[in-house]
């Protein structure tokens, strides 16, 4: 009957699984090992595997751990596990719900951990700490008093700048040595794979440690006690985080029988303490399943071990006594033949066997074959010239692929490359912006510089005035630089539309008054001799402060407003009244705060003209640019008081927060820190990645446009961890590098569909990474390649199936078309907040009480028990 149903469930979802996956999806007792090749369906095996659990083993899907690297996968695994679910519910009649199960990124997963009442003694109410993402961990490690602490803990001495250059060169960075920005990456850095590989901060058993890596390990003892014990409510990163939830698993007698099944996809990505928090998961049934690819690890520099996927089998007979069953997922359903032969033959040309252990390797052999044996030409190459001209071949032979019809829009041709802060991007853009093609590569310099992003802030320069970044060096000059230019920019689009003229007019008008109110009520504290940290005393204070010279009628307002007097007298009352200060900052605070200013110059021509592009299709790159920067403005409110105040605008502390402390911070980082939940590349553009962003990806066609890898030494962090924690089972560090190098290589060569270009030149400075040479030499040319052989793509949706919920998504498409566009396809973050209303409150408190009464009836059945 149950395999009746799931076949149903497969031919209504048009999907056929091969013998491998259909193995995998049936295979539901004892620990699975799934090697996964690119394009080999390993999201629909999962899913289809989850599905069968519930539904035909009546699995719970609370009893079931889900765990994925990236948003965009949890995502896609959360929205096809609805979609499946409700098409069997029509056969069984049973509704299954998902709101309690464990589905989602590690990080997402371990936070919920500490308040799973499951693992708690008693069931109680467990306490999370608050997580800092990797733009707040910088954020808060910036902050002077925080580095200033830790660098005292390091005892590098009372030269600042001489600590800051001790620490970057240190971490073999040649420029920017006296850099308090480098220093505080270089550290994070450290910290966090510290962190991962659950180092304990006591470094007394350490022998022959030098005194700088000494002192980093002082600074990151200090980093993690602050961490506890800087609030009321404990911070952590996402490394911590991690840590924490190992901690409680450890702890917990129970935790290993709370999941059934613990199913973790991209399990090359994994981390020390991630892997110790899986195997703590599965003591108790056994039940761990692990899929990924070594071949597309990527994420060493983030602490990722590659080697607990290369490992797992042994390690797994280990951890829980038994060796798992093994099913490879090898059949590429995604290339053409000839991709996947070239990327294939491409890794068989590094050295993968272990020195140390006869006939075994440091990697996994996958024996990967095409689905599709289409034979014909499907990997090109330009030809080997200098690269102006090898660039503009390669321009014209895509303005071919779309002339011709091969792809319907220039979003389905992706140009791949290493790094895209390099001339070989820019002289790519050149050529292809000569065929009138448009780029999206937010990333290809800094984000703040793309015309969207230095429109609006230009903008808001005018607005607040601009505040130059004191000093020399190269960021600060390309800060500056960057302000002249968007302030330009700006002034341009004022002259161009007087509206907006008048309303930057009308903010500074604002701000200017809101200041001189600030100045009229301080002068009538000063004359009365009322000190600014005093308590209000509203019968005593109020008149006179409203009956100031020069105050404004808003100031006033607030002042004499019934609300806000009732709200002060409650809070006197209770022993919690303002102080003078405070009441004197919010009656003279602006009445909107950074967002909302975003959100009225996007009501302006020069932006209105983005989201028509947007809404009729032929170019979404503007509006994706500004829905990154509503996001960084969200980020902004968050991270610092949304409460823009006239002592802050008057003394320009506002000023230097928002510009040098926030917008020059992203500057020097340089890349945006956001993951579009859909991952939309806008239509009209031809996107722009680094091969990381292009990681579970697929495009019809795909550029590699650099082979340049020089640099192959393994990263200083890997190092210094080498020394703390020598393992044998590492891959050697001399080839460390390399492997990495090649595995980059092949994630990008791997996400072709139907025709993969590599890029090569000639000249001086050009490299081509050493693996690529003997393979080039065959490959056809662009210019001789029939396109009318080559299949043609159309424009598709995202092949996940997708939920929606009728007020969510139904009503607010009906009562706003473009709004639901904005927020709901785009992201754009909301200038609105929520706040926790009284019923959440009572909902905990009678979830507290049921909570314990359940503790309390399985404490009554294990007495009878025993």
């Amino acid at each position: 009957m149950t395999q009746n149903l799931l076949e149903k469930l497969w031919q209504q979802h048009q999907f056929k699984p091969n013998a491998n996956q259909a193995e995998a999806i049936h295979h539901i007792e004892g620990p699975l090992y799934l090697p996964a090749g690119p394009g080999s369906g390993k999201t629909r095996v999962l899913l289809w595997r989850t599905v069968n659990l519930i539904v035909c083993h009546n699995v719970a899907p609370n009893e079931i751990f889900l765990s994925t690297f990236t948003e965009k996968a949890a995502r896609q695994l959360r929205e096809g596990l609805r979609a499946l679910l409700g098409s069997a519910s029509n056969y069984t009649g049973v509704q299954y719900d998902l709101g309690a199960m464990y589905v989602g990124t590690v990080h997402s997963l371990c936070q919920r951990i500490p308040t799973d009442r499951r693992m708690l003694l008693g069931r109680q109410r467990g306490k999370a700490p608050v997580l800092m993402d990797a733009l707040s961990q910088y954020f808060y490690l910036s902050k002077h008093h925080y580095w200033q602490g830790l660098l005292q803990q390091a005892q590098f001495g009372d030269d600042f700048l001489a600590a800051y250059e001790r620490i970057n060169s240190y971490f073999e960075n040649r420029r920017s040595r006296q850099s308090r920005h480098q220093a505080v990456q270089n550290c994070i850095s450290l910290f966090n794979r510290l962190s991962e590989e659950c180092f304990e901060p006591d470094t007394s058993h350490i022998a022959q440690i030098d005194e700088t890596l000494h002192g980093l390990l002082k600074m990151y003892a200090a980093y993690v006690q602050l961490l506890k014990t800087d609030s009321n409510i404990s911070l952590a990163d996402f490394s911590l985080i991690q840590q924490e939830a190992l901690r409680l698993i450890t702890q917990s007698p129970q935790a290993g029988k709370v999941f059934k099944h613990i199913i973790i996809d991209e399990y090359q990505d994994t981390n020390t303490v991630q892997e110790r928090i899986f195997f703590g998961l599965a003591q108790g049934h056994k039940n761990l399943c692990v899929v990924g690819d070594d071949d597309q690890a990527l994420y060493r520099f983030r602490g990722a071990t590659v080697e607990n996927f290369v490992q797992f089998p042994p390690r797994c007979q280990q951890q829980l006594g038994i060796t798992p069953h093994k099913i490879p997922l090898s059949r590429n359903y995604r290339s053409r033949y000839q991709i996947v032969n070239f990327y294939s033959r491409f890794m068989e040309q590094m050295d993968w066997q272990d020195e140390q252990v006869r006939h075994q390797t440091y990697r996994v052999n996958k024996n990967i074959e095409a689905a599709r044996q289409d034979f014909n030409v499907s990997v090109l190459v330009n030809t080997n010239t200098k690269p102006e001209d090898a660039c503009s071949e390669i321009a014209r032979f895509v303005r071919r692929l779309l002339d011709e019809g091969v792809v319907e829009d220039p979003n389905q041709i992706a140009f791949l490359f290493p790094s895209l802060k390099s001339k070989a991007v820019e002289r790519m853009i050149r050529a292809l912006e000569n065929e009138s093609l448009q780029v999206y590569a937010p990333r290809a310099s800094t984000f703040l510089e793309v015309p969207e992003a230095s429109a609006m802030f230009g903008l808001m320069m005018q607005v607040f005035g601009r505040q130059p970044v004191e000093g020399h060096g190269n960021d600060a000059d390309n800060f500056n630089a960057w302000q002249e230019q968007a302030e330009t920019i700006a002034q341009n689009l004022m002259q161009a539309d007087a509206n907006l003229a008048n309303y930057v007019k009308d903010c500074r008008k604002e701000i200017e008054q809101a200041i001189k109110d600030y100045q009229a009520l301080k002068t009538v504290t000063d004359n009365h001799q009322w000190p600014l940290e005093s308590a209000y005393k509203p019968e005593q204070m109020r008149a006179k402060l409203s009956a100031a010279r020069g105050l404004s009628s808003s100031a006033q307002t607030y002042l004499d407003s019934s609300n806000v007097n009732k709200a002060i007298e409650n809070k006197i009352k209770f022993g919690k009244g303002p102080t003078l200060g405070y009441i004197l900052t919010t009656a003279t605070s602006l009445d909107w705060h950074i967002l909302d200013l975003f959100y009225r110059l996007c009501g302006f021509e020069h932006f209105i003209n983005m989201f028509d592009t947007a809404e009729d299709g032929s170019d979404e790159g503007p509006i994706c640019n500004l829905s990154l920067i509503s996001q960084y403005l969200a980020r902004f409110n968050d991270e610092f008081n949304n409460l823009i105040t006239a002592p802050a605008l008057a003394d320009k502390a506002f000023q230097r927060t928002f510009f040098i402390s926030f917008l020059y911070s992203l500057f020097r980082l340089g890349e945006s820190e956001y993951e579009d939940a859909n991952d939309p590349f806008p239509r009209g553009r031809i996107p722009f990645l680094t091969i990381h962003q292009s990681k579970g990806l697929e495009f019809p066609v795909v550029v590699l446009g650099s082979l340049d890898k020089r640099n192959t030494d393994a990263q200083p962090v890997e190092k210094m961890v080498r020394q703390l924690l020598p393992r044998t089972s590492n891959e050697p560090l001399d080839k460390v590098g390399k492997f990495d190098a090649m595995r980059q290589f092949y994630v990008a060569l791997s996400r072709a569909q139907q025709l993969l270009v590599v890029t090569r030149f000639t000249g001086q400075g050009q490299q081509t990474f050493a693996p690529f040479k003997s393979l080039l030499e065959d490959l056809p040319k662009l210019s001789t390649v029939d396109l009318s052989q080559v299949p043609k793509t159309k424009l598709h949706q995202d092949k996940m199936p997708e939920t929606y919920s009728y007020t969510g998504d139904y009503l607010f498409y009906q009562k706003c078309a473009r709004q639901y566009m904005i927020f709901r396809k785009f992201g754009f973050a909301s200038s609105t907040t929520q706040t926790m209303t009284f019923g959440n409150l009572v909902h905990r408190t009678i979830e507290d009480l049921h909570q314990y009464l359940i503790a309390q009836r399985q404490n009554a059945q294990d007495t009878a028990l025993a």
